[in-house]
Parts: structure tokens; C-alpha cells; sequence
């Protein structure tokens, strides 16, 4: 499958008009957002757990990481809030489940497979910190050569250059923004690709944002299997 496979283009994809399709696992259901390959993929997919659901143990032989959106994610190494922003690296293993039920937000195969560092950051109890943009703070999760992930929180009609030399994606978690003339809403996800510059607004609520850049510097390519 592929599913906004061509990174030289932007791509947006809204959670209300995009349906819940099953997985392999009963009680576990998917919104896809982008895609190369089938089971085994490049993905980035919003999850629903239902309460009391699991995943069989499996390897991540490309790496994965995650961001809580509701209720409690758990595996065999612990329980995970919302919030809470984890990278599992390549050739780790677990077998998620959740108890109550949970929303996440989770990237496959996104990994350098040099990487092995492990990383749990409980987001909602970082205090932000002011970035270069007015109207922008942010709350650091992961940094390495490749990529950088935060949590970026907007004040209300705050205006905000999306520039991403590598390429970025927004997710929104909470409030909104405009941008290009489309307005994003709760769950509603933005890729722009290598080299594009844009401005966004946030919306009269603001909006808090987990945002992923420089990743897209050299074009993905689906796994091999």
C-alpha cells in the first residue's frame, strides 16, 4: 500500500473524515496516515485501542515511536499516560497492550538503523520553554543529527513560519491552526516536504502541537521484506 507516498509534496489528512479501519489484532483499529508497504511499513497511523485489547510481542526490527493521545498505553516495561512520548529503536520488543483503552499517535520504520537509544519523556510534566518564534514555546522530547521532535505550544492567533529545510510534520493534539488556506482541528495531521515554507495561525484557542523536523532530508523508502 501506498498512502501519501510522495514526500515532495505536502500532505494533510483530517481525523473526522478519515475512517477507523481494522487491524489484524481484534479491538486494535488504525487511521492511516501515510504509508509504504502493507503489514510490515514506512507508517505514520493514529491507533485505538479498545479497553481491555493487545498486540501479539513483536519486533521492531524498524524502530518505533509513539506519542500517548488518551487514556493508559502499556507493555511488559511499564504504563505510559497521556502525554507521554516514547522511541522504541530498532530491534527492540514488547507486547503493547491497554487495559482502559488508548489513542496514539505512533511513526514505524522512521528510524537510522544505527540507532538504539531509548527514550520515555513524560511531556505534560515538562514546563515549556520560550522559542525564537514569538508566540511559540516548546517542550523538547528527541534530538539527534537527523531529526528533531518537540511539543510546540501556539498562543492564540499567533503567527508561526513553518520553515523546514529537512521537512516537518504537525499533529495536532489540542486547539487549531490555519495554513495554506485549510484550517486543522484536534488529531488532524500536516507533512510538508524538504525546502517548504509556509505561515500558520493558530486558532483562538491556541493549539499544542507535536511536530517532527529535518527527517525528510533524504526521501523514505518502504522497508524491506
Amino acid at each position: 500500500m501506498n498512502l501519501n507516498a510522495d514526500f515532495t509534496h505536502r500532505a494533510a489528512v483530517h481525523a473526522a473524515t478519515t475512517p477507523w479501519v481494522p487491524s489484524p489484532m481484534q479491538g486494535v483499529e488504525r487511521k492511516m496516515l501515510d504509508r509504504m508497504g502493507d503489514e510490515v511499513a514506512r507508517a505514520t497511523t493514529i491507533v485505538r485501542y479498545a479497553p481491555g485489547s493487545r498486540f501479539s510481542a513483536h519486533v521492531h526490527d524498524g524502530g518505533e515511536e509513539y506519542l500517548v493521545l488518551e487514556g493508559v498505553f502499556q507493555d511488559e516495561h511499564g504504563d505510559f499516560p497521556v502525554g507521554t512520548y516514547v522511541r522504541n529503536p530498532p530491534g527492540s520488543r514488547h507486547a503493547p497492550r491497554s487495559d482502559m483503552g488508548a489513542t496514539i499517535l505512533v511513526k514505524l520504520w522512521q528510524f537510522d538503523p544505527s540507532d538504539r537509544m531509548q527514550v520515555v519523556v513524560p511531556s505534560t510534566e515538562r514546563q515549556p520553554t520560550a522559542s525564537a518564534c514569538e508566540g511559540v514555546e516548546e517542550i523538547a522530547l528527541y534530538k539527534d543529527a537527523h531529526e528533531r521532535v518537540r511539543i510546540e505550544l501556539w498562543s492564540p492567533g499567533a503567527r508561526v513560519r513553518l520553515d523546514g529545510p529537512g521537512g516537518m510534520e504537525l499533529f495536532v493534539v489540542a486547539g487549531g491552526f490555519a495554513e495554506a488556506g485549510e484550517e486543522f482541528g484536534p488529531n488532524d495531521w500536516l507533512r510538508l516536504p524538504a525546502g517548504h515554507v509556509s505561515e500558520a495561525v493558530a486558532g483562538p484557542d491556541g493549539a499544542r502541537l507535536w511536530v517532527k523536523s529535518g527527517h525528510l532530508a533524504n526521501p523514505p523508502k518502504a522497508p524491506r521484506t
